[in-house]
């Protein structure tokens, strides 16, 4: 509750800090949470003055400032202890130190053991200058003091609540990398995805703060973990990157905004822009727009990604009226020239390298659908376990790529199920089903068993297909009798080849 209390004072936003906030964004209350039935923060704002107390009676009795929640509000006070004053120009005893003097220097400071740099006085000053000077002094002890505060009622704590990750940014690894995954907002070391992929904690940014929700459900990804935490408010990141082409993708799922979210609204309700090295890459960026909807995960993809000439890429979040840009993940990797890495999709839960050394990801972005593994062998396939394993129902895939190529995409399928030997048995007729992408027909009244029968691969492949303009490629998979099906799903960007 401090660490949130003081982060929002020193953003700038301690006058919005109210019991709801509290409860729902430093200690892990649902977002329907009714203060008139659940008094949580005002038992934890009893105990933190407590804490306070005790703290400034003993550990902290030598520290200049002391930090106070007075009864009746929320909102932080700074007070200059009264052997503090060591000079005719100190602050009265009551200081009130802004909201925004030093917003990153602070959260930095919350977990960082070293103390700031001493600073030097001038060789000479004026009335004026040691007044300045000593209430930069003053806002300094105040960093060490709060530090010190966290430590001790850290290892004081006695309950197990749910707190937002302290905005603390580790010094950027000055060797630029092959490929970076950030997780924004999130105090995580490391975490491994669904798909292998390690990302780490929140790093390389300035400015901007955390938020956080409780884990809830997230449409459209196996990785929820992503998006629960992420940066919000004017910010950028500053990303050291070796020389070369790589392909960006930003991940966004709208957590506060929209339905069955806490500040209601829709689409248009929060806008923003992204620059990469000050070139534009969104503009009036509208998640729940882009999404189909909040709560449900969005990826951007961009190519022809470039560090600077400083060997950054500068990522800037940038407002537009009324509105705060936000970021859950950042994602890096290098690719070719003018491409983006090839997608390649198997309908099963776990990766798979085939046998000419291609690597295909465990099932993503697809909508429904039912996941099944057969272990029949499969005629005419280069490699079967490319289809012995489905996606079934009625279902869709919503897949992510760069705006303004042409891809061409293999589906690839085996009709495993029936056919006169097989489990359902029957034969031609028995499944069909209507393949279309954003919008238009691919395949109507499709018939695996009818073109190849049973136990046997059967690709189909559409090139030159365009993104539409939220750049997703959306195949959906209609039954006409019995289920749809697919077994793998390869998209290559053109000029990849």
């Amino acid at each position: 509750m401090l660490r949130y209390i003081c982060e929002q004072h020193f953003s700038g936003q301690g006058r919005d800090v109210k019991e709801y906030n509290i409860a729902v964004e430093a200690l892990g209350r649902p977002p329907d949470f009714d203060q008139s039935r659940d008094s949580i923060v005002r038992v934890e704002a009893h105990r933190l003055r407590k804490r306070l107390q005790e703290y400034y009676c003993g550990e902290g009795a030598h520290h200049p400032f002391r930090i106070v929640v007075p009864s009746g509000t929320y909102i932080p006070q700074f007070v200059r202890q009264p052997d503090a004053a060591q000079s005719p120009d100190a602050a009265e005893e009551a200081v009130a130190i802004p909201e925004a003097v030093f917003p990153g220097d602070f959260a930095n400071s919350l977990g960082t053991e070293a103390a700031p740099p001493a600073v030097e006085p001038p060789a000479s000053e004026t009335p004026g200058s040691r007044r300045r000077r000593a209430y930069g002094l003053a806002v300094l002890a105040l960093a060490i003091a709060t530090a010190s505060l966290l430590w001790f009622l850290s290892a004081r704590r006695q309950s197990a609540m749910v707190a937002p990750a302290v905005t603390k940014a580790p010094v950027p690894a000055l060797l630029p990398q092959d490929q970076v995954r950030i997780l924004a907002g999130s105090s995580a070391g490391q975490l491994v995805d669904h798909y292998g992929n390690t990302w780490s904690g929140d790093r390389y940014y300035d400015g901007g703060v955390v938020r956080s929700v409780p884990r809830r459900h997230i449409a459209g990804t196996l990785d929820p973990h992503i998006f629960y935490h992420w940066r919000q408010g004017s910010f950028s990141y500053h990303i050291p990157l070796k020389k070369g082409a790589y392909e960006l993708r930003l991940y966004f799922a709208e957590m506060v905004y929209g339905e069955d979210n806490v500040a209601g609204g829709g689409e248009v309700t929060r806008m923003f822009r992204v620059l990469a090295n000050n070139t534009t890459l969104l503009q009036y960026f509208d998640v729940i727009s882009d999404a189909l909807g909040s709560n449900t995960a969005d990826i951007k993809v961009f190519r022809d990604i470039q560090p600077a000439d400083d060997g950054m890429l500068h990522l800037q979040f940038v407002p537009t009226v009324n509105n705060v840009p936000f970021v859950n993940g950042i994602e890096v990797v290098p690719s070719r020239p003018g491409a983006i890495r090839p997608i390649r999709i198997l309908a099963r839960d776990a990766a798979l390298t085939d046998g000419l050394n291609r690597l295909w990801s465990a099932d993503r972005y697809f909508r429904l659908g039912t996941l099944v593994q057969r272990h029949d062998p499969v005629a005419g396939a280069e490699d079967e376990d490319l289809y012995q394993n489905e996606r079934f129902g009625h279902f869709s895939y919503v897949i992510p790529v760069a705006l303004g190529g042409r891809y061409d995409v293999t589906l690839r399928f085996c009709e495993n199920w029936i056919g006169p030997d097989r489990p359902g048995g029957g034969g031609a007729g028995n499944r069909v089903f209507d393949i279309s992408f954003n919008g238009r027909m691919l395949l109507a009244n499709f018939d695996i068993f009818k073109q190849v029968g049973s136990l046997h691969a059967l690709d189909k492949t559409f090139k030159g297909l365009e993104p539409n303009a939220q750049g997703k490629l959306i195949f959906d998979f209609t039954p006409v009798r019995g289920y749809a099906l697919v077994n793998a799903i390869e998209v290559l960007d053109e000029a990849w080849k």
